[in-house]
């Protein structure tokens, strides 16, 4: 079997992600979203993809302040306590703005919400990841969130329950923490952001056409190096020793589905 054929296998291969939970126990009914179509004011936006963003959001921040039916997976604690959970993988442009709800998006399959329900704990945001983005990368969503979990899988995480007690932590020197966890990634490939009162929020991940990693294009801005960065206490998840994430080569990218060109308007 040829070494890139085999690498695809094992990157859409569906495997449970549990780096940054406690634990995460998947209910016999999963929950069912509602469909996405694009609100007021975000057009359809066909444009070719000049790079991605692996978006990490911080769920003890989110919950902290979440409410309703859509949060309850996520923040009751009835199936799980999640550190950083994917918020998503998005397509960016060339400038600010970026391909978004490419083609009508059907309801997620019960199946394809089971199998990434411990990565992004969230069906409603899974079902908003698949309209908004996925959409305009292929036309298959089990490829798409099968590429963004296998980034997720790969990420590895710096001591956060230490990080969180530390007095003093700048939004540099986390910045710095997350890229020596992760070979290959350095701090100007990340962008990480927060809330009101300086708490952290999400971190993003900066990848080019080809989904290396790479330098934050200057307009996706974060919060400055040298801003104060509180971190809301979270699962005491111990650290996994650092790998390299995943190799990407152009016959891995989501236009091995002959239909996921971005389709004429």
């Amino acid at each position: 079997m040829p070494k890139s054929l085999l690498a695809l296998l094992l990157l859409v291969m569906p495997v449970p992600a549990l780096a940054q939970a406690a634990y995460c126990s998947i209910p016999q009914q999963v929950p069912r979203p509602r469909p996405e179509p694009p609100p007021a004011g975000e057009p359809r936006r066909l444009i070719p993809a000049a790079g991605y963003t692996l978006a990490l959001s911080w769920s003890p921040q989110y919950c902290a302040t979440a409410r309703g039916a859509d949060s309850a997976f996520q923040c009751s604690g009835r199936n799980g306590r999640f550190g950083f959970v994917l918020h998503g993988l998005w397509p960016e442009g060339k400038g600010r703005d970026w391909p978004q709800y490419c083609r009508p998006a059907d309801l997620l399959p019960r199946q394809i919400i089971r199998q990434n329900l411990c990565t992004t704990p969230s069906a409603q945001l899974l079902q908003h990841e698949w309209a908004k983005h996925g959409t305009c990368m292929t036309t298959r969503p089990e490829l798409y969130f099968n590429l963004a979990r296998a980034f997720h899988d790969a990420i590895r995480y710096p001591n956060m329950t230490l990080l969180t007690r530390r007095k003093s932590l700048t939004v540099g020197q986390f910045a710095a923490e997350f890229a020596r966890a992760n070979k290959g990634l350095k701090a100007d490939m990340i962008r990480v952001r927060t809330t009101r009162g300086d708490w952290l929020s999400e971190v993003w991940l900066c990848m080019d056409r080809a989904m290396e990693y790479a330098r934050c294009p200057v307009h996706q801005r974060g919060a400055p190096a040298g801003a104060r960065l509180r971190i809301q206490p979270g699962p005491n998840i111990l650290p996994v020793r650092s790998r390299a994430a995943p190799a990407p080569r152009p016959s891995l990218k989501l236009d091995l589905d002959p239909n996921a060109r971005v389709p004429a308007d």
